[in-house]
């Protein structure tokens, strides 16, 4: 008989538990900012049981890069608004 494959879903809760050390140990900030990066993670668990060429962890990290520079992304977005709105109220009498 084969062997069975894990999903990704699967290898990611594995991957999960075994955090709990490392998290438990992090201050209370610290384990909020893991916990974000977690669920970024999971957010893209689909696309990454489509990626065979990569290692489970290269993809939940790539995963998590992705969503922070969607962020990053949308503040700059908001940065270089507010910026020239707040020059267009400099440049009106």
């Amino acid at each position: 008989m084969g062997r069975t494959v894990l999903s990704a879903t699967q290898v990611w809760n594995t991957y999960e538990e075994s955090l709990q050390k490392f998290r438990r140990a992090l201050r209370i900030s610290d384990q909020r900012a893991l916990d974000q990066l977690c669920v970024k993670a999971r957010q893209h668990l689909a696309a990454s049981s489509y990626a065979a060429s990569l290692l489970p962890m290269e993809a939940f990290l790539l995963s998590m890069a992705l969503e922070l520079e969607k962020e990053n992304t949308q503040l700059r977005n908001r940065i270089e608004k507010l910026e020239m709105l707040n020059e267009d109220k400099r440049l009106d009498p």
